[in-house]
């Protein structure tokens, strides 16, 4: 739990020593202020505040899913700036005991003129979980669906089996998957498919590599240079050392031969310390709007804590190294402004600093006494932040635009804020968190109609029986106008 100073003059030195030793956030370093007109060329992580991710451009819109559990959902947005604010559309539920719960790393593929949509799903226990996959009613990925199959290789038909992915190769289908093999009990193992929805032979085990012993999990592909490039992720996803490793198949080449498959040394995207990024993996790749670019999609968290929780969809455009080989490069932080994919319309975000510094038609004022400084460092936006447990302290954002999103630090000392759009009722929103993240999602406003609004932040002084304090904190704002 951050230490809170109770005066001003504490605060202040407190503000001065830790800037002192404190560079600014990797990956996000103070930028001159944008200008309207560019920010609309730029977005910012979150894209979503599921783990799992999987995402297409299809239909003039992005397409996404992540793992929600009890029903799969897909947000749609024609950019990629405004998916956090897109709202979700139900594509799948099941009332099928068998199948309905722990419903898990939903992928989408098309074929002909049909999307099918690879899950997992269990019982209710978690050994139980096996591959399904749905059929759309027409070409449209967020459906309706139907569905069409269990998919089950005949070596592995009541074996645990999750994370769908598949495999086109040499003109041919194959099923990747993550389950039971020599090897792991969560470990790669490939299956043949003559369509998208049956399994019709054996799985072969891959025996990959990775850093941790415990899990190769969510394998995906690239098909490039003569290659076949398979990045999967290694570790428990809970751990900050959850990564991305990659093996490799040349074109030509039997992929259910397990000797064919060349392993890369050392993973290929990993922890980032110093911008504040822990655990980066379970990913995919999409191919920009007007399809000259390669991008990574995947969930990572900002605390290096050993947790399933917290995990956010990020996006960053990849490259290709000299050999051929992708380059993954390495995670940025929670907030980094990157131009958008090629072919992206655009949109007219922006963002507004906790110093009241913004890159559009914003502003933030506060009343009261509050706290500032940079000793949250990687975990806040642009380095900075301010926090406050006066009740009746407020922090008042003006802005432009259709909806608004507010970010910031989620910690154990945290309390409750009333928050108010526009002087309506307020919401008690409650900013506590077990384990302290940056840059967590703590609050996105209804839709308004577009044009001028205030949204004010109260702290109320109070907090849940579990927090230590009352602390609300103020960091990024993210102004809508789709």
């Amino acid at each position: 739990m951050r230490t809170r100073p109770r005066t001003a003059l504490v605060t202040a030195l407190l503000a001065l020593l830790v800037g002192l030793v404190c560079a600014p956030q990797a990956g996000a370093a103070r930028p001159a202020p944008e200008t309207a007109a560019a920010a609309s060329d730029t977005f910012r992580n979150p894209l979503n505040t599921g783990p799992d991710p999987y995402l297409a451009y299809a239909n003039g819109a992005y397409h996404l899913t992540t793992t929600q559990g009890d029903s799969i959902r897909m947000w749609r947005s024609p950019s990629l700036a405004t998916l956090l604010d897109a709202d979700p559309i139900t594509v799948w539920t099941d009332t099928d005991a068998s199948r309905n719960q722990h419903i898990w790393a939903p992928e989408f593929y098309r074929f002909g003129n049909r999307w099918y949509l690879y899950y997992t799903a269990d019982d209710g226990t978690d050994d139980h979980h096996r591959l399904y996959v749905l059929e759309s009613e027409r070409d449209d990925p967020a459906g309706p669906y139907h569905f069409k199959a269990k998919l089950a290789p005949p070596n592995h038909a009541n074996d645990f089996a999750i994370d769908p992915g598949i495999l086109q190769h040499n003109g041919r289908l194959y099923l990747a998957y993550s389950g039971i093999n020599p090897y792991q009990h969560n470990g790669l193992n490939i299956a043949p498919m003559p369509n998208p929805y049956t399994v019709s032979g054996d799985a072969v085990a891959i025996n990959a590599a990775g850093g941790c012993p415990e899990v190769r999990e969510g394998p995906e592909f690239l098909n490039r240079n003569g290659r076949t490039w398979m990045t999967y992720s290694t570790c428990d996803t809970g751990k900050p050392d959850y990564q991305v490793w990659q093996m490799s198949l040349a074109d030509g080449a039997d992929p259910l031969v397990p000797g064919n498959w060349v392993q890369r040394s050392g993973p290929v995207f990993s922890r980032a310390d110093d911008r504040g990024v822990f655990g980066p993996g379970h990913h995919a790749f999409f191919k920009s709007p007007d399809g000259t670019q390669d991008w990574l999609i995947h969930h990572a968290k900002t605390t290096s804590v050993n947790t399933y929780s917290d995990r956010t969809t990020r996006a960053q455009k990849i490259t290709w190294n000299a050999d051929g080989s992708p380059n993954l490069g390495a995670p940025l932080a929670m907030g980094a402004t990157q131009d958008l994919p090629s072919g992206d319309p655009g949109s007219g975000n922006y963002w507004i600093n906790d110093d009241g510094r913004s890159s559009g038609a914003g502003s933030l004022a506060y009343t009261g006494t509050w706290n500032s400084g940079t000793g949250c460092a990687a975990q806040c936006f642009w380095s900075d932040d301010h926090w406050s447990d006066r009740a009746g302290n407020t922090a008042t954002y003006s802005f432009t635009g259709t909806r608004i999103a507010l970010l910031s630090v989620r910690d154990t000392g945290n309390g409750i804020a009333g928050i108010s759009v526009d002087g309506g009722p307020e919401r008690r929103v409650d900013f506590y968190g077990a384990i302290r993240t940056g840059e967590t999602l703590q609050y996105l406003s209804p839709r308004l109609a577009n044009g001028k609004h205030t949204l004010k932040v109260r702290v109320t002084g109070e907090r849940n029986g579990s927090s230590g304090a009352a602390f609300v904190s103020v960091d990024r704002a993210e102004v809508y106008t789709d």
